[in-house]
């Protein structure tokens, strides 16, 4: 969420920051300063009463070693009132700080000003395309017929077994699916990332510290028993990981891999863009995450991104990198670039990762600091980004390098499946 401090001090700029999202914050952004200065103001009555009431609690006591009983009861009586004046200052602080909070959960992340002004994903800008379409035949077949065809995912098991969305993967289906992760984790490690493995259920403050709470509390799987959730994405427990943290600035930049299940409701997705594999509400994918120095996020952006590029150019799929728009900018990142692989029997790109920086509104939820050089804490900057998730590629894939004989398989994936052709 965004810091208290900075709405203090840039608040007209943000206000006109926001223009690019399209929405008008300002009645907010104003009542969470009058909001402010009134808490700053109990706060100030409150650090005066109690140093107030110290000063007598110490008056008192020198009276009674005086022999001045009826004097220290008088005080004693001054002190009484003072408790409970005290009480009453922290009760209507902690009643406004509730109330503040309550507002900066409702307001998404500053964008950076170099994301494009629009309103949805068809304003998102094309900052590069790479690789070349195939030409398929006239019998290609779109990627659910292909995997029906030669046992690969089966779609109406998974129906039977949990409903639509859940697909189950055999034979050689399930091979590419475990040889994938397996790449894509490998990749990581060699650009420096740590594999995790995390919990796949989460507690509320975790939800709330990443963001998904409460924006998008309607899409994740929820056990009001426990009050635990269906990760979205490994980036929620990975990330919490430095939730209350301190951190020092020579161990930036902190570098996170992790293979999970993701779990999505996907609530109200119809239509033929969701068919077969291309929406889930369970999907594998491999998530890369960074804490960074806010000198040195965006700079870090840019890696992710080529490593994402880097892995699409192996797979030998021809992808596209999109900077999003303000109308299709996701609630807690200050900047994002989707990549979309080219999906050539459905003829439409197909989104296959999104790689944003979060810059200090994730950290400031989770209390994600760091120290540099002995100084005060600040907050860090977090960033994530899908590499990769999973469905989307396997379209893809299959779609693309289908022949008369079978589908190939991409030289680079073959040590980890085993066979060539499919």
């Amino acid at each position: 969420m965004l810091e208290l401090q900075r709405i203090r001090e840039q608040k007209d700029e943000i206000i006109k920051t926001f223009n690019i999202r399209n929405i008008d914050v300002s009645s907010l952004l104003n009542e969470v300063v009058e909001l402010d200065e009134s808490r700053r103001k109990t706060q100030g009555l409150l650090d005066n009463t109690l140093a107030e009431s110290n000063k007598l609690a110490k008056s008192i006591g020198l009276l009674f070693r005086e022999g001045k009983q009826a004097e220290a009861n008088e005080l004693k009586a001054k002190t009484g009132e003072l408790k409970e004046k005290s009480k009453e200052l922290k009760e209507e602080e902690a009643r406004i700080q509730d109330r503040i909070n309550e507002i900066l959960y409702q307001i998404p992340n500053v964008p950076n000003p170099i994301v494009p002004k629009g309103n949805s994903d068809e304003d998102n800008e094309v900052v590069m395309t790479a690789g070349s379409v195939p030409e398929l035949g006239s019998n290609n077949l779109p990627h659910w017929e292909l995997a029906k065809k030669y046992n690969l995912i089966d779609f109406e098991l998974g129906v039977k077994i949990s409903g639509a969305g859940f697909p189950v993967y055999t034979g050689k289906g399930a091979r590419l699916q475990r040889a994938l992760i397996n790449f894509f984790i490998d990749e990581a490690q060699k650009a420096g990332y740590e594999e995790v493995i995390p919990p796949l259920l989460v507690n509320e403050a975790s939800g709330f510290g990443t963001g998904q709470l409460p924006d998008k509390e309607g899409q994740m799987y929820h056990d009001a028993t426990d009050n635990l959730f269906l990760i979205p994405t490994a980036e929620v427990p990975i990330t919490n990981i430095f939730r209350d943290v301190i951190l020092e600035a020579g161990d930036f930049p902190i570098k996170k891999t992790g293979y999970t299940p993701c779990f999505r409701r996907e609530a109200g997705s119809y239509g033929k863009d969701v068919r077969g594999l291309n929406r889930l509400h369970q999907f594998d994918k491999v998530e890369i995450v960074q804490v960074a120095h806010p000198n040195q996020s965006y700079e870090l952006l840019d890696e992710m991104v080529n490593h994402v590029k880097s892995l699409l150019d192996q797979l030998e799929l021809p992808y596209r990198v999109l900077r999003l728009c303000g109308g299709d900018l996701g609630f807690t990142s200050a900047l994002t670039y989707d990549l979309e692989v080219f999906s050539a029997a459905q003829e439409r790109w197909l989104e296959v990762s999104s790689v944003s920086n979060f810059e200090t509104y994730q950290a400031n939820r989770l209390k994600l600091r760091f120290r540099e050089n002995g100084g005060k804490p600040q907050l860090a900057h977090t960033l994530n980004g899908s590499a990769l998730a999973l469905p989307r590629i396997v379209a893809a894939l299959l779609e693309n390098n289908q022949t008369a004989e079978g589908i190939k398989i991409p030289k680079v994936l073959v040590p980890y499946t085993g066979f060539e052709m499919i």
